[in-house]
């Protein structure tokens, strides 16, 4: 049989911005004690490591667990070749696995070969129940079924309701955020005065306007025909540049309970309904929430440096309250569902820094959930997408100066990528 072969790119930067932010217990994720000594401080070395590992995983049969990263080390032999040492009890304990690591520029580069004696999964033991992915994917993280013989409808219908005057910018990044996410049909519902500026962006959205109450502005009297527009949806995005007027509230109000689909609240959806916040463990769980650590605190009612303090607890706590999945963005992001699952997301990156990337993530969230994804990996896979179009957007262009629209062709590739 033919030996199986995995190949992965890791960028060096982004390995280097994670273990300046989070120190030597990111490092402990996915080096051994004895590869950390050797590597010394070089970034190099630490992404050439975390590439060489993926590369292996890659390699390995469908449906066979990956060893943690931690149970693979990789340290150079007497030749000065690297050596493959696999911990004991894990699925490649006694296999000779041959692995080759290069650099160039931002990037490091690895190929692992598995002989023929792993090519079929009947060489490994099933994989535990609840066990993760390993190989450097998030607890969570999960990419929708792609057939050869899907159609448009197979993937899904995402509903967006958003933008308003002088911002029409949030509704177009949220919906191709979505159709970029490789849901099979978008609409966008907007606000009649400004469908001319939509219609004419977004050619391959499908817009359509519905009644406003001023320029640019939808609210209580655009109920019914929003209802209608999200008839048939199988995930929902409301709230990116929407406007904070009192009848668009009350239009919230009463068409988030009424939407059957799945929803993703972003911006000034979150916004409104901080307003009446009380509703919020009412309302379905399939929704999901992705506030900035401002918008938490107007929704939890906590003031923005108590959120700070504690990122990952607040976040946790609230998912429960409110019955949530919950995505607290920032640096290290924190995804957590309210049955206790968290995911800490580890990327950083100041080119994410600009206006309209939330819009972006609002959007890939939701069109994870009409591909079918349920909302806590949908969040986690979204999170980690768009984090990681950033970090290859930063190694091509630079920390500053990418803009939101930049993340949206980066993202296909990213995802395939990772298939």
């Amino acid at each position: 049989m033919t030996p199986r072969v995995g190949v992965d790119v890791a960028a060096i930067p982004r390995i280097a911005e994670a273990q300046k932010r989070f120190g030597d217990r990111f490092l402990h994720k996915f080096l051994s004690d004895r590869e950390i000594d050797y590597c010394g401080g070089s970034a190099e070395r630490w992404a050439g490591r975390w590439a060489a590992k993926e590369a292996i995983g890659k390699a390995m049969p469908t449906g066979v667990p990956r060893p943690r990263m931690r149970d693979v080390e990789i340290l150079p032999s007497d030749d000065g070749r690297p050596h493959v040492r696999v911990a004991p009890a894990t699925t490649l304990t006694g296999r000779e696995i041959d692995v080759s690591i290069a650099h160039d520029g931002h990037f490091a580069v690895a190929v692992a070969v598995i002989p023929d004696l792993l090519s079929s999964p009947a060489h490994f033991p099933p994989p535990l129940a609840g066990e993760g992915q390993g190989g450097g994917l998030p607890d969570g993280f999960r990419l929708p079924a792609r057939p050869r013989d899907g159609h448009k409808g197979t993937f899904g219908t995402v509903v967006v309701l958003a933008g308003s005057q002088g911002f029409t910018g949030a509704a177009y990044l949220a919906s191709m955020g979505a159709a970029r996410s490789g849901a099979g049909i978008v609409r966008l519902l907007v606000a009649q005065s400004i469908y001319p500026i939509l219609a004419e962006k977004c050619t391959e959205v499908i817009v359509g306007p519905v009644p406003e109450i001023s320029p640019g502005v939808v609210g209580h009297a655009s109920l019914s025909g929003i209802l209608r527009g999200f008839a048939g949806a199988d995930a929902g995005v409301i709230g990116p540049g929407l406007g904070r007027d009192a009848s668009t509230r009350r239009l919230i109000e009463d068409l988030v309970p009424r939407v059957a689909a799945p929803l993703v609240l972003d911006a000034d959806g979150l916004n409104l309904l901080s307003e009446h916040r009380t509703i919020l463990p009412r309302l379905s769980p399939q929704i999901v929430l992705t506030p900035h650590p401002a918008e938490f605190a107007r929704l939890s009612g906590l003031e923005t440096p108590a959120v700070q303090q504690d990122r990952r607890g607040i976040a946790s706590r609230f998912a429960k309250v409110w019955n949530k999945v919950v995505v607290l963005k920032g640096a290290g992001t924190v995804i957590a569902a309210p049955d206790g699952r968290v995911t800490l997301n580890p990327i950083a990156t100041p080119a994410l820094a600009s206006g309209g990337t939330g819009d972006v993530l609002a959007g890939v969230i939701a069109g994870l959930m009409g591909q079918k994804l349920p909302p806590f990996e949908a969040a986690v896979t979204g999170v980690h997408l768009h984090s990681l179009a950033g970090m290859d957007l930063e190694a091509a262009m630079g920390q500053a100066g990418v803009l939101a629209s930049d993340l949206l062709p980066q993202l296909p590739r990213v995802m395939e990528r990772l298939r």
